[in-house]
């Protein structure tokens, strides 16, 4: 068998595999700044390349045949190392470059943005660019490199490094705000509203465990999708949630929620971390934000300052 006929040119391979990823060819021309008619004749030219189906063709959709799964699965980790790589090379003469990164908004706007000054002043060469974050990630987008993600440390394909947010604590609107009583002890919380987080269900459930509270409705308070939502709700006086230290220190220390019960708190196994693909692993600019993340996130935080 030739050579040749075992190496199919790298634009049909990004065809195929943004057909796959998109399901169809419409969204993947959009994505490719291609028309469609030339987007079905790469995906058309590679199945004769390999002499192969790729795909099962409906009317609407188009679906990897079992071989087409196989193969996507591979050229795409392949798409990757070889971006990587050429990223790398291109970035390796000055230590410079761009890096595409996401990551939550509460998280990114009160943890990780006041700290970017001090990486731009050490690695002024270095270009941050931030991809919208959706939940969940997809690192065969050629436009993301890494990204901060909430959850246990454990996402398939990816080096995940601990950064924040085990500490959670319970904090409560400001006195004067609402009409709850104080809380003085954590038996009293039964009395209080309970707001939630959809990313953290059971945090009541775990709370009352750790604390010994029986009779707590973990369940019926209102739920939110944004911490950031849940401090303002808090501030207002709509009642008391459990929420990532790392994420009201300020909040805490200028009087904004309060924090009522010295160690009210509890210790989750959830967190904030900086995940990234292995085909990225070796980037210089994404091993340099690594290096100085890890180092920040090691510091201790300082009210007004972080």
């Amino acid at each position: 068998m030739s050579l040749r006929r075992l190496n199919p040119p790298l634009h049909l391979l990004r065809a195929f595999c943004t057909v796959a990823r998109f399901g169809g060819v419409s969204r993947a021309a959009e994505a490719l700044h291609l028309t469609q008619s030339a987007v079905s004749k790469q995906v058309q030219e590679l199945e004769r390349w390999v002499g192969i189906a790729l795909f099962e063709r409906s009317r609407k959709r188009l679906t990897l045949t079992p071989a087409g799964e196989r193969y996507e699965k591979a050229v795409r980790s392949l798409l990757a190392r070889l971006e990587a790589a050429t990223l790398e090379l291109i970035t390796s003469s000055d230590g410079g470059g761009a890096l595409h990164l996401s990551a939550l908004p509460t998280f990114a706007a009160k943890w990780l943005i006041p700290r970017l000054p001090q990486f731009q002043q050490q690695h002024p060469q270095i270009t941050l660019h931030f991809v919208p974050f959706v939940h969940g990630y997809d690192f065969a987008n050629p436009e993301l490199d890494c990204s901060i993600l909430f959850g246990d440390g454990h996402w398939p394909g990816a080096r995940a490094h601990y950064l924040a947010g085990n500490d959670v604590a319970l904090i409560a609107p400001p006195a004067g705000a609402g009409d709850a009583a104080p809380l003085r002890a954590p038996r009293d919380v039964v009395r209080s509203a309970l707001l939630r987080h959809v990313s953290v269900p059971d945090a009541w459930e775990r709370w009352s465990e750790v604390h010994g509270v029986p009779g707590l409705d973990a369940l019926a308070g209102p739920q939110f999708d944004q911490f950031e939502s849940m401090i303002r709700a808090v501030s207002v006086g709509m009642g008391v949630a459990l929420v990532p230290r790392c994420l009201v220190h300020d909040e805490i220390a200028a009087g904004v929620v309060a924090e009522p019960l010295a160690q009210g708190g509890y210790t989750s196994e959830l967190g904030y971390w900086f995940c990234y693909p292995e085909a990225r692993a070796q980037l210089a600019t994404l091993d340099r934000f690594r290096q100085w993340l890890l180092g920040s996130a090691a510091r201790p935080q300082v009210s007004g300052t972080e």
